[in-house]
């Protein structure tokens, strides 16, 4: 299998050698760095990764301008997964980065890269095409109430697996994570969809509007 290609932004140097090393030690092409928000656009633009990794906090202005370049990635390049991490919770930059669209979309506390085998699979995941967020983020977003919830109507067992869903994970990964039996998880995926009234499109598809779901009654 190729292995994915990915250019990454960190405005200090010995961070971003660190996460380069981690990266092509786990199998990751890293075809560029860059150390400030336009640096990564142009890389970016030169390079066609499939997945970019960059910090929240970049040059020039120190503030969410890796983020900025991750949504400006995410609009002018539609095939390059976005990963962002971020040093602190912070559940608007989430909602800004998946907009109306969760494919190849990642947003993860810094604190989860020192987990190396959950990082690489968050990685390769969303260069895939697939959704990775921060746990801590999907349990506030799913502890939050408005009116007319549509997420009210799940069991207390269906919010665990939809939490693990919107995460990324697999209904193999979440069986594992819950100790459970394959064919339940499946019963209780097809029981969330239904309930979100997810239509009866394609198994994935209806994952990212799964997480959509989530993020709209967050909001």
């Amino acid at each position: 299998m190729k292995a994915p290609r990915a250019v990454i932004a960190d405005d200090e140097l010995l961070l971003r050698q660190g996460l380069e090393r981690l990266l092509t030690d786990g199998g990751i092409d890293v075809v560029a760095t860059a150390g400030d928000a336009p640096d990564l656009i142009r890389k970016t633009r030169a390079h066609r990764p499939d997945v970019v990794i960059t910090d929240v906090r970049m040059p020039p202005d120190l503030t969410d301008d890796g983020l900025r370049a991750a949504i400006a990635i995410r609009r002018a390049l539609p095939g390059t997964g976005v990963l962002v991490l971020s040093q602190h919770l912070a559940e608007r930059y989430a909602l800004q980065l998946l907009g109306d669209d969760a494919r190849g979309v990642g947003y993860l506390l810094k604190d989860r890269v020192a987990d190396l085998d959950d990082f690489l699979d968050a990685v390769r995941k969303v260069a895939a095409g697939g959704t990775a967020l921060d746990p801590d983020v999907v349990a506030r977003m799913l502890g939050r109430r408005r009116v007319a919830n549509p997420l009210e109507g799940l069991t207390t067992r269906e919010r665990d697996v939809l939490a693990l869903m919107v995460e990324g994970l697999s209904n193999h990964g979440i069986a594992e994570r819950l100790s459970v039996g394959g064919p339940a998880i499946e019963k209780h995926v097809t029981r969330i969809f239904d309930k979100l009234d997810l239509g009866h499109d394609r198994a994935d598809h209806r994952r990212v509007l799964a997480v959509l779901a989530v993020l709209r009654a967050s909001s």
